[in-house]
């Protein structure tokens, strides 16, 4: 069935305008619709797309504490059956092939929510799900989620003794050598194992039955249900199959699983389950959340529970509030987003409004007003950043750190374990682009300044969570089959955090009082920070992207960072030129860039592949804006042009007061959680990005720098998708630096 589609106003263009007029136009309708998605405390927080897993595993959830029928049932099943694929399959991006792990949790989950077998849905899926292998062909999460419930043996499961919590941080495996995301999520999960709880699913006649070890509630997804125990690591009896490590591994999981029956008569299983639950009591934040994710919050809950505590406990009252305040709803369904974004957006939207000329003073059609600080909203914004600095004892960043002093940034609302790296540059980047001045030498900046520089890892470059957390060898535990358990540098976060640390030593060598401390330390870790960046360069002239999609995303990150450290030097000069050129070979012929999910699959569809899409435009052009040294290109027009001609009123343009506000629409993810396994998609990002893009192309070239006329297309294609139409009408809970290179440093003159 076509999706529904509805009309809506195209931003009416004068068909005979100058280029840079037309930009200054579109920039100041998206600056409008920002403010008006902002929250009333001063931030904003768009909805975080993911797949359907997140969603089925909050019915797994639900069903496993015995909460039936499952709250808003109706609602996630709307959600679920809205996002089946026409081949029947459940993907882990929009337009991205079938996934069979993510078809089979939402099959299931339907299933327990009650849409019949019988069903044209479940029809579909089940095909797809056994022309896929069936449900022997799932991940090793989803084989855990199915023994809960009786549909997969815990046998076929890798074993996770509860005595892991015991190894102590030096050695060379521990809860602290894996990354901050895998630890918070396998110590519950240790005590999840250790039971092997099996949970009752709704009896086919409509009433809940008992807990069943061989659940037949399933058997239509298995092409051969006789026979569940199906490996899921390497084979001993082959050993040329595998490497060294898989075969390691491998051997201790076949030895824990033959020594499984004396697990009772172990002397250290009640020890090591009362550390874990302590572990896990000792990360719960006081609102609920743990790690501010969702895997470590459905199995922290289970893990507790299991362990003795009850449902009424305030302990799991507060988590199940706190899961709850991941879910969004409306007229698409109800779903659970993987995690919460309101700082990550709140800094980069700032960023945003700080990177075009006098921005916050647009008002409608009125002139602009005045500098960014005299808007007392935008002051609202800043001091609702610095309150969310994490300055307190916790974090596992700790364990390795023990003398480093707090300063970092969380993407979430409440995670002071987990503070990230990359959140930190980017509210730094937002602090001093709003009051270079006054937040230079400010406290929340060089504590934040300082916090990076000590999370600085051997290699030179910077991870997401954690310092020297590079043993990629544990990628061949049997547990891992999503090549994530560790938190290496990238050259994306590596990227930002010298665009950061640029920008702070500019202002230094302009004058602006920076603290001789502070400076010294970012004097030792830039130059350690670019060698580790050139060395990272493909041959192509791009650099990968961890974080986000794909080679497009770190080669912005990259040049805007390598931008204060090129003149004079002939090696990044070299880098960037190669990056710029690799950036405007992979344009697309609509002056946008698309960079297809498949290329961390397949590396040679680097930068390509996929449809323009507004967030990629924009890195596309902040890297090419980065180095142009002031002079424009065919590929920066036609980019600009693009995100001119591709923006689209916020509201249905049937009445004036609804075309003062404008946004682009964005179906594709172009987010990334684990590269070929979870993606995720940014609701903000369709916007925040190309507001910076617009702005620093304004700042860049005060006067149009093209003699011809552009042609804009006022018709932007009318109708849209009912996925698009719910990206508008969502609530959205939901001074560009110029790039010439670091001038000589020194400690400027205090100002008042």
């Amino acid at each position: 069935m076509e999706p529904a589609t509805k009309v809506i106003a195209p931003l009416t263009r004068e068909a005979d305008g100058d280029l840079y007029a037309l930009a200054q136009n579109a920039h100041k309708l998206a600056v409008e619709h920002a403010w008006e998605t902002r929250r009333p405390d001063g931030h904003w927080n768009g909805e975080l797309l993911s797949n359907a897993t997140i969603t089925a595993e909050q019915v797994f959830f639900y069903q496993s504490l015995g909460i039936t029928p499952i709250p808003d049932g109706d609602a996630y099943r709307h959600y679920l059956l809205a996002g089946q694929q026409p081949d029947g399959s459940w993907s882990i991006a929009p337009d991205y092939p079938g996934d069979v792990s993510a078809s089979a949790e939402a099959y299931l989950a339907l299933k327990i929510l009650g849409v019949p077998p019988h069903h044209e849905a479940m029809r579909r899926g089940r095909d797809f799900i056994r022309r896929s292998g069936g449900v022997a062909a799932v991940r090793i999460f989803t084989r855990i989620f199915f023994a809960q419930f009786g549909l997969f043996p815990w046998d076929a499961v890798p074993q996770l003794p509860a005595e892991f919590i015991l190894c102590p941080a030096f050695a060379p495996i521990s809860v602290y050598r894996l990354s901050s995301w895998v630890r918070s999520t396998l110590v519950p999960l240790l005590i999840i194992r250790h039971h092997q709880k099996i949970y009752p699913l709704p009896d086919p006649e409509g009433a809940d039955g008992r807990p069943d070890p061989q659940s037949k509630f399933l058997d239509e997804l298995w092409i051969h249900p006789g026979n569940k125990h199906v490996p899921y690591g390497p084979s001993l009896a082959r050993p040329w199959e595998s490497d060294l490590w898989s075969l390691m591994f491998g051997g201790i999981d076949t030895a824990l699983y033959w020594l499984g029956g004396l697990k009772p008569f172990w002397p250290l299983r009640s020890y090591a389950r009362r550390k874990c639950v302590q572990w896990i009591l000792d990360r719960q934040e006081k609102q609920g959340d743990w790690a501010g994710i969702i895997p470590p919050m459905h199995a922290g809950v289970q893990a507790l529970l299991l362990e003795g505590y009850k449902l009424e406990s305030s302990r799991i009252q507060s988590a199940i509030a706190a899961i709850e305040r991941f879910t969004w709803q409306d007229k698409g369904g109800k779903r659970l987003q993987s995690c919460v974004s309101p700082v990550w957006d709140t800094v980069l939207m700032t960023r945003a409004l700080c990177d075009g000329p006098s921005t916050t003073g647009y008002q409608g059609n009125e002139e602009e007003k005045g500098p960014h600080l005299d808007d007392e909203r935008l002051r609202q914004t800043i001091r609702w950043i610095k309150s969310h600095q994490l300055l307190g004892p916790e974090g596992d960043w700790r364990i390795y750190n023990p003398a480093l002093e707090p300063g970092g940034f969380s993407f979430e609302y409440s995670n002071t374990c987990y503070p990230d790296v990359d959140d930190t540059a980017a509210a730094i980047l937002a602090l001093v682009n709003h009051d270079p001045s006054g937040a230079l030498d400010s406290a929340t900046v060089t504590s934040a300044a300082a916090w990076i520089c000590g999370m600085q890892n051997r290699d030179g470059g910077w991870a997401a969570f954690d310092r020297d957390n590079d043993r990629l060898w544990l990628n061949r535990i049997p547990f891992s089959d999503m090549d994530a358990l560790c938190d290496p540098s990238s050259a994306d976060v590596t990227g930002r955090i010298l665009e950061a640390f640029g920008l702070m030593r500019r202002l230094a060598g302009q004058g602006e009082f920076l603290n001789a401390r502070t400076l010294a330390l970012l004097s030792r870790a830039c130059p350690r920070g670019v060698a580790y960046l050139l060395r990272q360069q493909e041959p192509s002239g791009a650099w990968y992207g961890r974080w986000g999609a794909n080679y497009i995303y770190g080669t912005s990150n990259v040049l805007c960072g390598l931008a204060y450290f090129s003149e004079g030097d002939k090696p990044v000069e070299d880098a960037a030129r190669a990056a710029a050129g690799w950036l405007e070979s992979v344009q697309n012929p609509d002056g946008g860039w698309g960079e297809d999910l498949q290329s961390y699959r397949y590396p040679e569809r680097a930068g390509r592949g996929g449809p323009s899409t507004p967030s990629q435009t924009a890195w596309a052009l902040m890297g090419l804006l980065a180095v142009c040294n002031g002079k424009t290109s065919p590929a920066i027009e036609s980019g600009v042009k693009h995100l001119v001609e591709t923006q689209v009123y916020s509201g249905n343009g049937e009445h004036e007061s609804q075309r003062r506000t404008a946004t682009w629409l964005e179906r594709q993810y172009t987010g990334t959680g684990f590269p070929n396994f979870f993606y995720i998609g940014y609701s903000l990002y369709r916007h925040y990005f190309p507001i910076m893009a617009l702005g620093r192309y304004l700042c860049a070239f005060k006067q149009p720098r093209i003699d011809e006329k552009i042609t804009i297309n006022s018709d932007t294609g009318g109708k849209i998708s009912s996925l698009e139409e719910e990206m508008l009408e969502s609530p959205v809970d939901s001074g560009y630096s110029d790039t010439s290179a670091s001038c000589e440093l020194k400690v400027g003159t205090k100002r008042d």
